[in-house]
Formats: C-alpha cells, structure tokens, sequence
C-alpha cells in the first residue's frame, strides 16, 4: 500500500485547484436550481417561489462552505464538495416536489377519487437540516487543523483522534445503545433506531458510524501486524490464526445484539459489513472476508429461528415473496400469512369502528406479526413507471409510494427521472467513494489511510444496503439514502463525513514541507 500511495502522490497535482472547485460547484447549483424550475413549470407553468427561497438558501450556504474550503484547505479534492452539494440540491428540490403545501396534483387526484398514502415531506424542514448540516461542514474544517500544525488553538486533527480510540469506541457504544432506553428510544415501522429529544427525533446511529471508523482504524493500526499472520490453510484460502478470531468475533456479537435489541438488520449489517471492510484495508487477506461473510449469513440464520424477531423475519419473507403482504399480511405462529387488507372482512370490522390502524388491529386479534409490502411494491411500481427516461420532474405520482421522501426517494426520483436518472446519481455517489478512496492511498500516515478508507466505505455500503432495498436486490432496511433523505440526522452526519474527507486530502495533496536550507551548504560555527 505505501509503494501504490507513493506511485499517486508522485502524480498529485500539488497545486490549488480552487478554481475547478468553484466551476463544478457552480455547475451543481444550476443543475438544483433547474430542478426546481422544472417542477414549477411541470405543474404550474411557471416559475416556482421556491427556486428563490429554497435554491437561493442553497447558493448562499454552498458559496460560503466553498469560500471556508478554498481558504483553510486549499489543497482539498476539489469535487468532493460539489458533489455532495449536487445530491443534497436533487434531493431538496424532490422533497420540495412532495411537500403537501405545493404538490396542487395531489389535489387533482383526489377529486379524481384516487387512493392517497398520507406522506410527511416537509422542505422547510430540510432546508433547515441542509443550513444545520452544510454549517457543520464549515466548524469541521474550521475546526481539523492540519496535521503539521498539531498546537494550533482549538486544534483537532483527523490524527489526533487516534489518542483516544477506546473513549470514541465508548461513546458510539453509548450512541448505539439510547434507542432502547425507556422514556427517550422510539419504534418507528418496527425498528428501534430513533431517539426523542424534545419536538426532534434523532437517530444516533448515524453518528455511531463515523465513531466507529476511528474507532476500528485506531484498533486496526496497532493490531494489524498479528492479524495478518497467516495460520491453517483451507484449499487457496490461507485462514488467520485462532487467536486472532477474537475481535471479529466481539464485532459479529455486538452486531446480533443491535440486531436482536433494535431489530434493525441495516444497522448491523452496515457495522459489521464495515469492520471487515477495514479489517480487509489494513492486513490485506482475503480470509478475513470469507469468514465475515460466513458470520454475517449464520447471525441472519439465527435471527429468522428466534421467535421475538418476527419483524427481521417479515422483511426476509417480503423480499422473497411481497405478494401475500400486499397492503396488510399477518404473520401467525404457524408461518402462514394471512390477509388483512382493505378487502377482508375483519379489516373492515375494525375500519366501521373508526380504527385508525385497522390492518394492524385485525393481526392483533388473530395473534400474529403485520406488516405491509405495499410500500415495496409501489416503489417497484414508481421504477416501472419511469422506464429509461423518467415522467420528469413533476410530472409524474411518486406520493403514491409510502415515505417517498425518505426511505423510497430513490424509487421517487427513479420514476420522474427515470434509470438515467438514477444512473446518474449512482455515479455521484461513486465518484465520492473513490475520491475519499484515492485519499486514502495518498494518505502518509496508517491510521489516516484506514480512516479515510472506512468512511468511503461506509457511504458506499449504506448506498448499497438502502438502494438493493428498495430495489428488492436485498431485504428492505431502515437507512436513509445519503443527503436525498428528508431527515437531519443523516444529512448533519453526511455533511461531516464531507469535511473529515475535505481535509485528509488536502492534508494528502499538499505538497511536502521545503528544507530551509540546503544540506550541502552547512554552516560550520565556531565554539571557541
């Protein structure tokens, strides 16, 4: 690894790319602000007041957190924040699409006497988190020195959180475990994940995230050499040796009881998934991968045979089969599904009696789990709908689809913007990982590389794990897809891991530190 980050470094552009920053930012502010024109004149056929308040708020909070990169980090990779301003801008301007003050086809379709799903999308909102999370962006880089200048006032460097690896691995224990408190932990859509605090929800495993990548780089560092050791072979796989198991398995048993506690399988697949990721960066064996991934498939074999996981296994058994779940299924002991939607008998019981839950009342009284794959197939429906090319902007029925402005956005911008679209989103995503990948490579320093190295790929895995969700390549879980989801937390929590990677490369493409004189011109000083 350090030959390859040499080989790069010698091709670095050790100069400021400041200007090509600005251009491409420049470029992803028009693409949102079109965006937003688009749905206006989709709909009304005129220009929207949004384009001004929400795509100007926009403009004024990107140019600022671009002025702060061009000043303390010069050196940044200069598409890093362009495009993450780009998804954020997508994103805004489709939960602006889907807000109920200015979605008028909503309107059009109840007089029509469609079936409306009661959504939440709220861009006043957003764009309250998407100032909160770029204000973020800016502390952090204000606040991440550069490593050279370790004494700087309210110096904290990427580096400088490796001294207290086992305080940051303590603190996302922590953050991990507030959802299941009494009193403060909320169930939301049967996963435990969310926390209360006053009129806001947060969720803090978006935090734990990026904690947890210090605090794997910094275990990793110190603990590489032994866990690249090589113990029995088993055909061409050279497996690591038994004693070195340990912390593998520690990780594979705190992610069973996220699962088991939360019942969240995103969560504890995205952990998981992560350590042996980073496990795979710094000893480079393979091994460690195929055991991962053995551990991972015996933990799910586990949570389906345990019966206070039924909401695990609901999601396992919507993926292979939603059509029994379709709008209301009830899981009974005996693993048959039984309907409870709208056209059932006892669905209708309860709906006479002003239930408003009476898909979830009638499973109650038959004794068994509900859930509803009504979401999956409507977003399944939406992706149909939009074919190569997309209904575009506006244009198209995404409120349809349950929590089409959070969880299903992508099935939502998949129907107005269609596999193009999405296409290209999909690249942008990609381009950040391997930018922060790139980073990683170029990094001098070991617990730099690793970091670097586990917060691309924590993007990249939670891209995958909520997109082969909603596509149906994987059971459905409850992530958020990286700054197009309504909500703050994950947005304020992407916008740092933006920032942590803005300053390892600028750290990593900075040209080195210049000799003050040279070493062939000494000065010989008499002492006498």
């Amino acid at each position: 690894m350090h030959s390859i980050g040499e080989q790069i470094r010698a091709h670095l552009p050790y100069q400021r790319r400041n200007a090509a920053s600005l251009a491409l930012l420049i470029f992803a502010m028009i693409l949102t602000l079109s965006a937003f024109a688009e749905v206006g004149l989709a709909r009304d056929g005129n220009i929207p007041g949004g384009l001004f308040v929400y795509g100007g708020g926009l403009v004024v909070m990107a140019f600022a957190a671009y002025f702060v990169q061009a000043k303390f980090t010069p050196y940044a990779d200069p598409l890093l924040l362009p495009l993450a301003v780009a998804l954020n801008g997508v994103g805004l301007a489709m939960i602006y699409r889907l807000d109920l003050d200015t979605s008028h086809d909503r309107k059009a379709a109840a007089l029509a006497g469609k079936k409306l799903v009661k959504d939440a999308a709220d861009a006043p909102g957003q764009l309250m988190w998407t100032f909160v999370g770029i204000g973020l962006f800016v502390a952090a880089v204000l606040i991440m020195r550069d490593t050279s200048k370790p004494d700087a006032p309210l110096s904290f460097t990427p580096k400088t959180a490796q001294r207290y690896t086992y305080l940051i691995g303590l603190t996302a224990v922590i953050l991990l475990l507030l959802p299941i408190v009494p009193g403060i932990g909320q169930s939301i859509n049967g996963a435990r994940v969310w926390i209360s605090v006053g009129p806001f929800s947060v969720q803090p495993g978006e935090f734990a995230k990026l904690l947890l990548v210090v605090f794997f780089a910094g275990y990793l560092v110190n603990k590489r050499q032994a866990m690249s050791l090589i113990g029995k072979k088993l055909g061409p796989i050279s497996l690591p040796r038994a004693r070195d198991l340990g912390p593998i398995m520690v990780i594979w048993f705190f992610c069973l009881g996220v699962l088991f506690m939360q019942k969240d399988l995103g969560t504890a697949l995205l952990f998981f998934g992560l350590f042996v990721s980073m496990l795979y960066i710094a000893t480079q064996r393979v091994s460690w991968v195929v055991i991962g991934i053995g551990l991972l498939a015996v933990g799910v074999f586990i949570a389906t045979l345990l019966p206070f996981m039924g909401h695990v296994n609901q999601r396992i058994d919507i993926w292979q089969n939603p059509k029994p779940y379709f709008d209301g299924g009830c899981l009974l002991d005996n693993d048959k599904v039984v309907p409870v939607n709208p056209d059932t008998d006892i669905f209708k019981k309860y709906k006479a009696q002003g239930d408003l839950s009476p898909g979830f009342s009638a499973c109650a009284e038959l004794g068994g789990e509900y859930s509803d794959s009504a979401q999956l197939m409507k977003g399944l429906f939406a992706l149909g709908q939009g074919g190569v090319l997309g209904t575009g902007l506006g244009q198209g029925e995404p409120w349809r689809t349950p929590l089409s402005f959070s969880d299903f956005i992508f099935d939502s911008l998949g129907e107005e913007l269609g596999l193009t679209g999405l296409m290209v989103l999909l690249l942008i995503y990609a381009l950040i990982v391997q930018r922060g990948m790139k980073t990683a490579v170029a990094a001098r320093d070991p617990f730099l590389k690793l970091f670097a190295g586990g917060v691309s790929f924590v993007l990249a895995l939670q891209v995958f794990v909520i997109v082969g969700g909603v596509t149906r390549l994987i059971p459905l879980t409850g992530l958020t897809t990286p700054f197009l989801s309504q909500g703050g937390s994950s947005l304020m929590a992407n916008w740092i891991l933006i920032a942590i990677l803005v300053r390892m490369s600028h750290d990593a493409r900075k040209p080195a530190p210049q000799a003050i004189q040279d070493e062939g011109m000494t000065q010989i000083v008499s002492t006498r």
